[in-house]
């Protein structure tokens, strides 16, 4: 059951306002200490929905012509903030000491204090975008802008090694690029471009998914489609599973390409019957995954291939401003003695050209040179077009977001920022990304959440008895995700995996790579290793009670009935009172209630007996009552006292 004041502060409605909306669902309640059952709160929830965004809407309309907004920098100082809402600093400075803060005219101030403070006289302090957040605010417009048109799709290859991947992209290139040209392909970029059928494509050249997923780890998501490469041969192998779980892990359409068909004696249906157990299931046996069979080394169903991604991409509806300043991400970075700082950065959006200026991680550049796949120099590259580029000032991270800038000053003034900032996180201790004790503040993604898992074990039969019981885990609060599971050590792939998607890793009976320790170490992500099933479960199970939104205890403490108020200089409205049940204390949370509907919900900031300060006080005495950021109080208003508890929920 819930009293409807309790529901009525949820939607943000006063008592009166509620009993009034329900009394058009024919629901006669009679005040705001009436219980109303649980499904039925669900249902006034859900018809005042629409209601309650106009009410939302309508108040935001009113605040924005009641309130004058000010840009500022923050901090302030007494001394700023006063001339900004344009009071005299005394004035504040009373304000001030009313909070229990007690400043002189240069001293800043909290954020927190100013912003309550300029509410109180309307205004809205906004704190002033820096040029870095115009630039990127500009970037943004222009990439939502009405100017979009399609763009070719960006593919990378994964799969097992061995598989033929660089084959494959081998005889892509040489079919569809430079025409069978003598000599083939002059320069290696690390991402090429091809033609077909009057359609685009470009490929990303990258030695693996851990690649593919270092890249994601740094925010950088530039893949469209990701190309599966199989070889039927040998079937689904662990870097295939590896590769999936990777793909998936990024929300990336997979196709498939069946490799090495000009091989005697194979079995693509026994090869598509693994790829459905492993969750791809192909078209042809009612799944969606199309799957193409090609041979790199005669170059059989390559079309097709292309074919297929042409089509996906064409689902897909890609777009780009290519009017736009280009943005793209950093591909790829090294430093040559002939040329010094390179990189190969993919265009995302807008068209880079030779001159303009671009601001990627810690460096800036005025763009001496482009090179394409071809090496060939280029003045221009529209989205989805990867080049080399010469001019930078140092060399660039891979995954680097990069943006063009009208300024070489305002570049090299963002770069100086950007280090300053750098320098101090250095100086801060770094905090694990994500762990099973802190898991509440780390993955909690709005009202769903998510406890994302990686699982390696020593043998196959202890994965199915881990995942079997960690099915057996159910909450409707928090969603529980097995992004890749796996047999043998936990590797430098999991940790990659885990630093990109936000997981945890657990592992039964397996120990840890050298390499992966070392980056899990660097990157603070938290490996868990265990020797009994058991305790695995429990822990999962625990982080998961930890993920659910606890409950609201409140525990009734007292009440009080207002007699008189007083205007205190330097306070405000005290309301004098006596205490008629239980005890007031100070600092406890209280409401106030004015004809039985609650006008008020904060805390006691003062208590006073005659001129003392005290700390609580019984039933049947007089007292003094200050409020936090409330003056509205009248005789006859009744204070009710609270005791609040956050309890843990348990599954």
């Amino acid at each position: 059951m819930m009293r409807v004041y309790k529901l009525a502060k949820e939607l943000g409605l006063s008592s009166k306002e509620l009993i009034e909306k329900l009394k058009e669902f024919k629901l006669d309640v009679k005040g705001h200490m009436a219980s109303i059952d649980e499904e039925t709160a669900e249902i006034v929830r859900h018809e005042l929905e629409d209601y309650l965004q106009r009410r939302k809407r309508e108040l935001e309309e009113k605040r924005k012509k009641e309130f004058k907004v000010v840009e500022v920098d923050f901090p302030l100082t007494v001394k700023d903030l006063a001339v900004k809402l344009k009071i005299k600093p005394k004035e504040l400075m009373e304000k001030l000491i009313k909070r229990n803060v007690f400043a002189n005219i240069n001293q800043t101030l909290d954020e927190e204090i100013c912003l309550k403070i300029a509410e109180e006289y309307k205004v809205e302090l906004k704190e002033k975008p820096s040029e870095e957040e115009k630039i990127l605010e500009l970037h943004k417009k222009e990439k939502e802008s009405e100017n979009l048109t399609p763009r070719p799709p960006v593919v990378t290859l994964m799969g097992h090694v061995d598989h033929g991947k660089t084959l494959l992209l081998d005889a892509i290139r040489k079919s569809n690029i430079v025409d069978r040209e003598a000599g083939g392909i002059t320069q290696h970029i690390g991402a090429y471009k091809v033609k077909f059928d009057d359609h685009q494509i470009s490929f990303l050249d990258t030695p693996g998914h851990e690649a593919f997923t270092a890249m994601r780890a740094r925010g950088a998501n530039v893949t469209d489609i990701v190309v599966l490469v199989v070889a039927v041969d040998d079937g689904v192998m662990p870097q295939t599973k590896e590769a999936i779980d990777h793909a998936k892990a990024a929300n990336v359409p997979i196709i498939v390409a069946l490799n090495k068909i000009d091989k005697p004696h194979i079995n693509i249906d026994k090869v598509k019957q693994q790829l459905q157990e492993v969750g791809l299931k192909p078209e042809d046996r009612g799944g969606d995954v199309i799957t193409v069979p090609v041979s790199a080394k005669t170059g059989e169903g390559i079309d097709h291939l292309l074919e297929m991604i042409i089509l996906q991409a064409e689902m897909l509806e890609l777009k780009a401003n290519k009017d736009a300043l280009a943005s793209g991400t950093v591909i790829e970075a090294k430093k040559t003695k002939a040329s010094g700082a390179m990189a190969t950065v993919l265009v995302q959006n807008g068209t880079l050209k030779v001159g303009d200026v671009i601001i990627t991680g810690l460096h800036f550049a005025k763009v001496r040179a482009m090179i394409n796949d071809k090496g060939e120099r280029v003045n221009t590259a529209g989205p989805s077009t990867p080049v080399e580029i010469l001019g930078l000032s140092g060399v660039a991270e891979v995954g680097d977001h990069f943006y063009v800038v009208d300024d070489e000053k305002k570049a090299k003034d963002i770069i100086k920022r950007r280090r300053d900032q750098k320098r101090k996180e250095e100086l801060r201790p770094v905090a694990k990304r994500v762990s099973l004790e802190e898991l509440s503040k780390e993955i909690q993604k709005g009202r769903i959440k998510t406890l994302k898992l990686i699982i390696k074990t020593d043998v196959q039969g202890s994965i199915e008895a881990i995942c079997s019981s960690l099915e057996k885990i159910s909450s409707s609060e928090v969603k529980l995700d097995i992004i890749h599971k796996g047999v043998g050590n936990i590797n430098e792939s999991d940790v990659m995996l885990a630093i990109a998607s936000e997981a945890i890793i657990t592992g039964f009976g397996v120990g840890i790579e050298s390499k992966a320790n070392e980056i899990a170490k660097a990157k603070r992500v938290e490996i868990k290793l265990y020797s009994v099933i058991y305790e695995l479960i429990s822990d999962v199970k625990a982080a998961i009670e930890g993920l659910l939104e606890p409950q609201i205890k409140r525990t009734f403490l007292g009440r009080a009935e207002v007699r008189q108020v007083f205007e205190i200089s330097k306070f405000g409205m005290v309301a004098g009172c006596l205490v008629t049940k239980g005890v007031i204390i100070r600092g406890a949370e209280v409401q106030i209630l004015r004809d039985n509907e609650v006008i008020y919900t904060g805390i006691i900031d003062s208590l006073k007996r005659f001129k003392d300060n005290v700390k609580e006080v019984k039933e049947g005495f007089e007292c003094g009552i200050g409020f936090s950021n409330f003056n509205d109080i009248k005789v006859q208003d009744v204070i009710e006292v609270f005791k609040v508890q956050r309890v843990e929920k348990k599954l």
